[in-house]
């Protein structure tokens, strides 16, 4: 959705730092994800499912760097297109394919996958609905497949938590602790292997240099000083964030429905 079509009050949160020029949207930034695909150990010619895949910005720059076969999906038909475009002009149409589709219907998908990438999705349903979106991962994975996922931690005060950020960023924000994401995998048939957590960074200016860099960083801030709709919204976001600083953070693990004997 372009920024002109927004409507900058009720907005989800991420689409409002997307309109701020954000592209890094996850909690634990570029590290956190650097970590995932440390636990990844991707091969050539393997294969992923990325859900929610956007743009294809990701999707590309993990096909070009660890050369495997990557196929997102993706809910809106105008980020399917503008992804299918990107693919198009990194030359890429054999390797990355951008699907539309919902990650409520993965069984829509019958190819199953060596990896199932999930980045800041899961916590932003309900705990059924997340139970529904691990099960699909579950049933989209190869024998002893990775699901690969990033998103928030609620070290302590979860239910306080999940009521101001779901004021703040306008969704059903509900981060889980180390616990409970280890629970919830489990009740879908998952088996967390191996996690790592972090302190949650996502509006911090030092960790916003290291994910967009000067320039970009720079044109945040030029946007959200010059945008009065947008600087309200990041301004409820960030007061969410610091209200619960201690306790707040990221979170990215793998699982597997086999349990793998020599991890």
């Amino acid at each position: 959705m372009t920024a002109t079509h927004l409507k900058f009050k009720t907005a989800p949160g991420h689409q409002i730092l997307a309109a701020s020029g954000k592209k890094i949207l996850r909690p634990g930034g570029r590290k956190a994800t650097e970590q995932l695909f440390q636990f990844a150990q991707f091969k050539p010619g393997e294969t992923v499912l990325e859900l929610a895949a956007s743009f294809g910005e990701s999707a590309i720059a993990m096909a070009k760097r660890f050369d495997v076969r990557v196929v997102g999906i993706e809910k809106n038909p105008e980020s399917v297109a503008i992804a299918r475009e990107n693919i198009r002009a990194a030359g890429l149409e054999s390797q990355v394919t951008i699907i539309e589709g919902d990650i409520f219907r993965l069984d829509a998908i019958s190819e199953k996958f060596d990896y199932v990438l999930a980045e800041a999705i899961l916590t932003m349903q309900s705990q059924e609905a997340k139970l529904k979106v691990l099960q699909g991962i579950r049933d989209r994975l190869k024998p002893k497949g990775k699901f690969l996922s990033h998103e928030l931690l609620a070290r302590d005060n979860e239910e306080d938590i999940h009521q101001t950020l779901s004021q703040a960023i306008r969704v059903n924000a509900t981060p889980l602790s180390q616990a409970g994401w280890r629970k919830v995998c489990e009740a879908a048939g998952l088996q967390v292997q191996q996690d790592s957590t972090g302190k949650m960074g996502l509006l911090n200016p030092v960790q916003m240099l290291k994910d967009e860099g000067l320039f970009g960083t720079l044109r945040i801030f030029w946007n959200v000083l010059t945008k009065a709709q947008i600087r309200e919204r990041v301004r409820q976001m960030r007061r969410a964030f610091k209200k619960h600083e201690a306790d707040l953070g990221y979170i990215v693990f793998w699982a597997t429905f086999s349990v793998i004997s020599d991890q």
